[in-house]
């Protein structure tokens, strides 16, 4: 009968691999063992091999490999590739061993499978021995051979022999370009990886979708927005525009390069965008601080059937995070947890920094504390939770506990930063300083721009505005704005304004068009009661078209945020806020409370500059806060700019007065009231 052909049974099991149906594969084996007697045409044992092999089934695999009397390099090949495809690369490594006991010569399918193997597992060693067959047994002038050897060389760190493979190998095709281009742009050298795309292209080379992608990583490494625009062009005129991968790569690039108006006309020409599509139009909308975007484009992905993966909700969590919104952060982690991808490490990691951005140290260290693995990001970002909470004491444990506890990871570049930061904002100046000195020898970090400005802002905070400014004229670095900008808000906190005025002229060099500081400068003045100076600093603001960006603060309440401006009268609900204002005021007064008129930034009478201040952004939206959410719930309340010292001091009077939990995140920190008391401890 011909259902009892062996090559009918053979095209079933190859029917099970294609359609990735196991049950299949396994009904197809039983009807094998049902109808044919042992032992098997070697062809039939090869595909039962192949087939539980690709869907991870190794015992099964290993026990047909058994039952084999003439194993082949095509048997033992096939559990090999499975292995490698499924990640098993030393029990890929271990086949190839036995084979080798065997007597099997490895042939052009085997080899690249072997170095693929040692490259993953960053094993120039073990991938130097298989070089060394291949050249002894005649395969490794096989293009696809060379190229593996190659890319095996290139994911060891092995630079210099693999570019000796590179230039040595006979023939090249595109896949040996690709990995050029791609192990360049892995390696840190987008510029290496366009000049191989140039001369590939000279010597008549056929680009695919990989080497363009190759090359658009490339150029969003390098920042080379003019050649990626060139290639796009060049893109839509050979027709490659519509092919999605491209144009994903495409997203991913102009995300980067900070130009997400052009990334949204490539994602709106998508005619049917896949998962990838979509994550990458989120994480575009996040690089460019588009976060509410962000957030909208996921909704309709989700409204389009696609399932949130490991990428599109950590990128989605990242908007939450520079939001702070916790509720849609908490959402999102419900998703995550439907989907399943909660115990994905990036997943992970940006919960723990969600959480911890939206002021949720609990639920931060909760996430944390359950993740299945960690990495550096992990840590990073629960030291970094810590910072924003002003729980220095937490941080540096947790930093002890990565440099001390035995740990295979090692504190980074990001580390180092939010150790210094949380150093800072505790005012633990010796505990700082001796951090940063040891960065070099202890750690093996060069200290960098963001490195500087901690030690300039933990010396300006402390009030050692003088020692930071002899700090910044001995750096080895160019100051940068953020270091300057470190200098000139101690300047105002202190009451500095001479040496502040040197801060804002480098800032206004730096970057002339920023607002913010022709606006500190003026308040500093103000604050000095050097008015007339005040009055010119905004003169000229005004003079070049500079406009100062408001000052808003806001909350949500029922997935509706609600924003408000200093003196706003705007909001539906504004005569219950006046009348909670004037409560509140008379009961603040009865307590003590005498407001700090050194915030009233302009030229006023005294009981004006009062008014003035009781009207800031962060007192009304608080005042909503006391109206609509309900007794026990915590206000969480976001503010643009720094929270200002009278707010403040009204806050912590009020927390106590209604006896209420107010959190304040500012564009600095969070402000946890609670009992009359911050927890920045007035230190901020």
């Amino acid at each position: 009968m011909t259902f009892l052909n062996p090559n009918t049974f053979a095209s079933l099991v190859e029917s099970a691999v294609s359609t990735q149906s196991s049950l299949v594969g396994r009904a197809a084996h039983a009807q094998i063992i049902k109808f044919l007697s042992n032992p098997l045409p070697t062809f039939l044992y090869n595909h039962l091999v192949n087939m539980y092999s690709k869907f991870d089934l190794f015992n099964s695999a290993q026990l047909v490999l058994s039952l084999n009397p003439e194993r082949s390099v095509v048997t033992w090949t096939s559990l090999i590739s499975g292995s490698v495809q499924n990640g098993h690369f030393v029990s890929a490594l271990h086949h190839f061993s036995n084979m080798r006991r065997e007597s099997i010569q490895p042939n052009d399918f085997t080899f690249p499978c072997a170095f693929k193997a040692s490259g993953s597992l960053h094993s120039p060693r073990t991938g130097k021995q298989l070089h060394a067959l291949a050249v002894k047994v005649g395969e490794i002038s096989d293009v696809f051979v060379g190229c593996s050897a190659f890319d095996m060389y290139s994911k060891t760190g092995l630079r210099d022999d693999a570019r000796k493979m590179f230039d040595e190998m006979p023939e090249r095709n595109a896949a040996t370009w690709n990995a050029y281009i791609s192990n360049s742009v892995l390696d840190g050298r987008p510029y290496d990886a366009v000049g191989a795309y140039i001369r590939f292209r000279r010597v008549g080379g056929e680009p695919n979708s990989i080497t363009f992608c190759a090359f658009l990583n490339a150029c969003s490494d390098a920042s080379y927005l003019l050649l990626g625009r060139q290639l796009h062009g060049f893109l839509i005129r050979i027709g490659f525009d519509g092919d999605v991968s491209v144009s994903n790569g495409l997203i991913d690039f102009y995300g980067k390069c900070r130009q997400f108006e052009s990334a949204e006309v490539v994602f709106n020409g998508i005619l049917r965008p896949n998962d990838v599509s979509w994550s990458s139009m989120v994480a575009a909308y996040v690089q460019n601080d588009e976060e509410e975007k962000a957030s909208v484009i996921f909704s309709r992905a989700r409204k389009e059937g696609f399932e949130p993966t490991d990428f599109m909700v950590s990128s989605v969590l990242s908007a939450c995070a520079g939001m702070a919104g916790l509720e849609l952060g908490r959402s999102v982690h419900a998703l995550a947890v439907k989907a399943c991808v909660e115990g994905n490490v990036y997943v992970g990691s940006a919960l723990v920094d969600m959480y911890g951005k939206c002021g949720s140290i609990e639920d931060s260290e909760r996430t944390f504390d359950e993740m299945p693995e960690s990495n550096i990001i992990t840590w990073n970002a629960m030291i970094g939770g810590y910072t924003h909470q002003g729980c220095a004491e937490m941080a540096l444990a947790l930093f002890e506990e990565i440099t001390q506890g035995g740990h295979e990871m090692r504190p980074n570049y990001v580390t180092l930063v939010c150790v210094l930061s949380a150093c800072s904002r505790a005012g633990w100046v010796e505990q700082g300083m001796e951090i940063f000195e040891s960065m070099r020898g202890r750690y093996g970090i060069e200290p960098g721009a963001e490195h500087y400005a901690c030690v300039v802002d933990l010396l300006a905070r402390a009030g050692l505005v003088e020692h930071a400014y002899e700090f910044i004229k001995k750096m080895p670095i160019r100051p940068t704005i953020s270091i300057w900008g470190a200098l000139l808000g101690g300047c105002r906190v202190y009451g500095k304004p001479e040496l502040g005025k040197i801060a804002a002229d480098n800032l206004f060099e730096l970057d002339p068009l920023d607002s913010g500081n022709h606006v500190i400068l003026s308040n500093m003045f103000a604050a000095a009661g050097r008015w007339e100076e005040a009055t010119t600093v905004r003169k000229e603001m005004k003079d070049v078209g500079i406009k100062k960006d408001p000052g808003c603060s806001w909350l949500t309440m029922k997935n509706a945020v609600h924003v408000f401006q200093a003196k706003d009268s705007s909001h539906e609900r504004n005569n219950e806020i006046q009348a909670m204002l004037a409560r509140l005021r008379k009961e603040m007064k009865a307590a003590g409370y005498i407001p700090d008129t050194n915030f009233a930034l302009y030229d006023l009478e005294e009981e004006e500059k009062e008014s003035e201040v009781w009207y800031h952004s962060e007192k009304l939206a608080l005042a909503f806060g006391l109206i609509c959410i309900p007794p026990g719930v915590p206000i969480r309340i976001t503010k643009n700019l720094r929270v200002c010292g009278d707010c403040h001091s009204a806050i912590k009077f009020i927390s106590g007065i209604v006896g209420r939990e107010i959190i304040v995140r500012d564009n600095n920190r969070f402000h946890r009231f609670r009992d009359n008391q911050c927890s920045c401890r007035d230190y901020w």
